[in-house]
């Protein structure tokens, strides 16, 4: 048989697999069969050109600039695992034609760096020229900036060289250790390494953790981009791909932020109820009501039933018993209520149908309650609520009795504690996929520290998975501990109830949790001052800061 003529190999595979595949589908190629296996073969005549081969695909070498921050430098390096050989990510700038830069031409993420102080600080904002002040600083007197080496280079451009204060560190949880060490002292990072103890500082005008955030006014807002020649198309989708969204990517998104406002004492009665009925029913939420509609997730922790039998209030302070007249159930609709807590002490002072009754109302506004309810089985049940891929649970208890206010199998009141079954619960839920924020009905303490028994009790529901614990029994705010990954306030105080014959019970909390992408990211506290007997008003910002000077204090920072 004559020899081929020589081919190229890759020509030479196209040609055996054509050979191959026409022999498989005729017996034997070019023989026609005959019932005379001597017979002379006959040669059919198969007009074929084998078809040229595909070319191989070129190559791009793709260079990380050491300025992307981690999270993304790892979705870039998952995209490209998922096109290799195509895409080769090198380590020298040199040996790329391909680089991810900040600013680059073909942008591919917007991200967003938070200016962050460690939890026990008062100052809330800060403006740029005072950070870049701080940043260029040669001053050993002037507070520390952290920031890791990725944060350092790109802040370069924004900020301009960093001085000696500027100090490195690689490992997030370090950092925020060292940083409390160091107080006071700030740190620059990338949204995504938040956590609660951070405490967000306002840029101009300008929080990450908040709503309304404008990242085109935000100064230190950076795209990274792709530049060096034409951007393989498939790049970008396997990045898509990688990190589960659309291109430009970005670290912090509207559609994955939850923010959950968490209150103290409510009860409408008393004095409160008397202004109202005097003043307008709104008008203790006239000064700080934004606070609690402008949440996602607003809770309440009420403490007393709606009855239609409820008397015309007095501003008896020394009454004990206590109903609420349902036409006062418009401040709970005017601040936006989502969630109700019944694990107050007073919820059974008007009588079983009183709280029954009180549930069917909640029930006509929508709003759902966890602590306590129509017997034990619903006092047990949590509240689940999925908003914007977050997944919150709320549950809370009642130890402080009396035994009379506790639900049993078959009358309404609060969820007794019991701690064996309440942790056991936290763990399941955390292990579902939730986020528990447990709440406590303690003992009453006159005093901003907790007591032991609380103190453990608290750290034991952190240490089960709760993401926060609040203290709900608080007349005068207790301080904070951070425990186990989870944020503890001992006691916020009151929110709408008419103690007024100290400064201290006049002192509020409303916590506003900030949550991202299946985590709790920030703690913010917002302050109020009672007035009226029924109203709370922000703080002055001298009132403010002796008071969270204070709070701080107390709770050993």
């Amino acid at each position: 048989m004559r020899k081929p003529p020589s081919v190229p190999s890759a020509w030479a595979g196209a040609t055996l697999a054509a050979f191959l595949l026409l022999t498989a589908c005729s017996g034997a190629a070019g023989v026609a069969s005959s019932a005379d296996d001597h017979a002379p073969a006959t040669v059919t005549a198969t007009a074929f050109q084998p078809a040229p081969p595909s070319p191989t695909p070129a190559v791009r070498r793709l260079w990380l600039s050491p300025s992307v921050p981690a999270k993304l430098a790892a979705g870039m390096r998952q995209a490209s695992v998922g096109l290799d050989p195509t895409v080769e990510l090198v380590p020298a700038e040199a040996q790329a034609d391909l680089r991810l830069v900040p600013g680059g031409t073909a942008p591919v993420a917007e991200w967003i760096y938070a200016v962050a102080a460690p939890f026990p600080t008062v100052r809330d904002s800060i403006g740029l020229e005072e950070l870049r002040s701080l940043w260029r600083s040669q001053d050993p007197a002037q507070p520390p900036i952290y920031a890791t080496n990725a944060t350092i280079l790109v802040m370069k451009d924004l900020l301009g060289d960093p001085g000696t204060n500027v100090r490195r560190s690689e490992d997030p949880a370090a950092m925020v250790e060292a940083a409390w060490q160091a107080r006071p002292s700030l740190a620059i990072l990338p949204f995504e390494d938040l956590e609660p103890r951070w405490k967000v500082l306002e840029l101009d005008g300008q929080s990450p953790i908040h709503k309304d955030f404008d990242s085109s006014a935000y100064p230190l807002r950076v795209t990274f981009g792709l530049e060096g020649g034409d951007v393989p198309t498939n790049l970008g989708r396997a990045l898509e791909l990688a990190q589960g969204m659309t291109l430009p990517l970005a670290n912090r998104r509207s559609d994955r932020l939850t923010t959950v406002a968490m209150t103290g004492v409510t009860a409408l009665t008393r004095a409160t109820a008397w202004e109202m009925n005097h003043t307008g029913v709104t008008r203790p939420a006239r000064d700080i009501g934004d606070w609690l509609r402008t949440a996602d997730i607003t809770h309440i922790s009420h403490e007393v039933a709606f009855t239609p039998d409820c008397p015309p209030p007095t501003a008896n302070l020394t009454a004990l018993v206590f109903c609420a007249q349902p036409a006062h159930i418009g401040l709970l609709e005017d601040v936006g209520t989502d969630v109700i807590e019944l694990t107050g002490n007073h919820v059974l002072d008007a009588g079983e149908q009183a709280l029954l009754y009180t549930l069917d109302l909640y029930r006509s506004k929508g709003w759902r309650w966890f602590g306590g309810g129509e017997n034990l089985e619903d006092a047990r049940k949590p509240v689940l609520i999925e908003h914007n891929g977050n997944k919150i649970a709320f549950i809370g208890c009642n130890e402080a009795g009396p035994p009379g206010a506790w639900a049993t199998a078959d009358r309404p009141g609060a969820n007794p504690c019991a701690p064996d079954r309440l942790v056991d619960q936290v763990r399941g839920l955390r292990q579902d996929g939730y986020l528990p924020i447990f709440t406590f009905q303690w003992n009453e303490y006159y005093q901003p520290n907790p007591s032991g028994s609380q103190e453990e009790a608290f750290l034991a529901e952190a240490a089960a998975g709760a993401v926060a614990v609040s203290g709900s029994q608080a007349h005068q705010p207790q301080g904070f501990a951070f425990a186990d990954g989870a944020f503890i306030h001992y006691g916020l105080g009151n929110l709408f109830f008419d103690q007024m014959w100290s400064e201290q019970v006049r002192q509020e909390f409303v916590d506003r949790y900030v949550f991202h992408d299946g985590r709790l990211i920030s703690v913010e506290l917002l302050t109020a001052y009672l007035e009226d007997w029924s109203r709370p008003r922000p703080m002055t910002p001298d009132e403010r800061a002796a008071f969270l000077q204070g709070m701080f204090q107390v709770s050993g920072w």
